[in-house]
């Protein structure tokens, strides 16, 4: 298993570079590093945080949160977190789907118990993500990003190194990992390493896990036990596993689950895999320059 690829941004919690994974039938080639991070909200950086994200070059932050959340945390989605970033509003869930008091809290509440409840998060995740309704397009618009080709090359045969963005939701929890998973499934990483990767957020998000418990256990909706609502709010290698494994029997594959979700045609997987895929030996972690 590569190293948790956890990078310290003072401010933002759960921060990390979803690159350096190598490729499931080609193990001399990675995901690119330095071009997709993940994160909770970076909305309470610090100065020495903003520092290093100017560093990482993050030129876009795909806000998956929705506004009523950003309502309820009292932010202005128009400040800009720090000068020559752009941050892109693409909530995965439409207002509708927000109504009521209880937010995420009560949509986690009114999923199934046992294995069956994180595995439907997930999929519901998915389905607000790509609703025909969604006008925000939140996935469709990070692997377009990711899938773009340069002006000056051609976009059937030379790769492109996309500008590097951040993608995040409240904690960096299930919205971004569906959206990263797809992402490091497209270009070939096994099941077993992308759930990996998935699991990591469960160390950086330990002090968290009580207090998230407590909430989806309090609220009326939930009739399962204290294992159950522990269970929702974990990110567990084995939830990735089966919803991976879900979208392949409903699908087909995962390329398939992206064109019939309308994210991304066939070229322009092609074209994700272009930028994103490279040879190990060339693809070094500019991690270590940050402190330096």
């Amino acid at each position: 298993m590569p190293p948790a690829p956890y990078i310290c941004i003072p401010g933002v919690p759960n921060f990390r570079d979803i690159g350096g994974h190598p490729l499931a039938l080609q193990p001399a080639k990675q995901v690119r590093r330095n071009t997709v991070f993940r994160s909770g909200r970076p909305t309470l950086v610090l100065d020495r945080g903003v520092k290093k994200l100017k560093m990482l070059a993050v030129s876009h932050t795909f806000d998956l949160r929705s506004r009523q959340e950003l309502t309820s945390a009292r932010y202005d989605p128009a400040t800009m977190l720090w000068a020559g970033a752009e941050r892109v509003s693409a909530p995965v869930f439409r207002p509708e789907e927000f109504e009521g008091d209880d937010g995420l809290v009560g949509r986690f509440a009114r999923f199934g118990t046992g294995v069956e409840g994180p595995l439907e998060s997930l999929s519901q995740i998915l389905l607000s993500a790509t609703h025909p309704q969604n006008a925000s397009r939140p996935y469709a618009r990070i692997l377009q990003h990711l899938s773009s080709s340069s002006s000056s090359a051609s976009s059937s045969s030379s790769p492109h190194q996309p500008s590097p963005i951040l993608i995040h939701c409240n904690l960096g929890q299930d919205r971004t990992a569906v959206i990263c998973a797809l992402v490091l499934s497209l270009c070939g990483v096994s099941d077993d390493l992308v759930a990996h990767e998935y699991s990591l957020t469960d160390v950086e998000l330990a002090c968290h896990h009580k207090a998230l418990a407590d909430k989806v256990q309090a609220n009326p909706a939930f009739a399962g036990t204290r294992e159950d609502a522990e269970a929702l709010v974990l990110s567990r290698k084995e939830n990735m596993l089966c919803f991976l494994r879900k979208l392949r029997q409903k699908h087909g594959s995962i390329e398939k689950c992206v064109i019939n979700h309308d994210l991304l045609q066939a070229d322009g997987i092609a074209r994700l895999r272009r930028n994103m895929v490279v040879d190990a030996a060339k693809n070094h972690s500019i991690v270590g320059e940050l402190d330096s």
